[in-house]
């Protein structure tokens, strides 16, 4: 077994659950005792879960790459320049050798709205120093990425109150 490789996670589907996966993770990490880098992409504002992963101080390193609106449709010019900004302090993490874990959180979306280069990221993805540990979350993962996977979890909706029009709650959702 081989504990001091690297590998490369992903979590996608339409069910709920993909980013408190890699929250769940990054906890455990923090545990270990480990360094830890969280991006998230298409996403600004305070989430619950940040508030408690900010206690760790400069064990854990939060940014969000997102305008906070939405993205439906076709991405807005500040959409891509937020993504772009974001995959730059992505892959300068992730090249660092500084974090054992590194997580991307709606990176999936961020690509699938093409906000980013497929061929770029999967390549900065194989270029990362080989122990560090990196978490992909969002819907929509590209095949090419899958195939680059080590792990894949697929989240699947089955049922969901939101269908029936509960907004997210806070300490839950948000």
């Amino acid at each position: 077994m081989d504990n001091l490789r690297g590998y490369l996670q992903i979590y996608t589907g339409n069910g709920k659950g993909k980013t408190t996966a890699a929250i769940g993770l990054t906890i455990r990490a923090l545990g270990a005792g480990w360094k830890i880098f969280f991006g998230q992409f298409l996403k600004k504002g305070e989430y619950s879960e940040l508030k408690v992963l900010k206690g760790f101080g400069s064990q854990v390193l939060i940014q969000q790459f997102g305008t906070g609106c939405f993205v439906r449709g076709k991405p807005s010019s500040q959409d891509y320049q937020a993504a772009q900004r974001g995959w730059e302090a992505c892959s300068k993490a992730l090249l660092s050798g500084e974090f054992q874990l590194c997580v991307f959180d709606e990176l999936n979306l961020a690509l699938h709205f093409k906000l980013l280069n497929l061929e770029e990221v999967l390549a900065r993805l194989a270029a990362r120093p080989a122990h560090v540990e990196v978490v992909v979350t969002g819907r929509y993962a590209p095949l090419e990425l899958l195939e680059a996977a080590d792990l894949v979890t697929e989240m699947r909706e089955i049922k969901h109150y939101y269908r029936q029009g509960v907004k997210a709650r806070l300490g839950i959702e948000k």
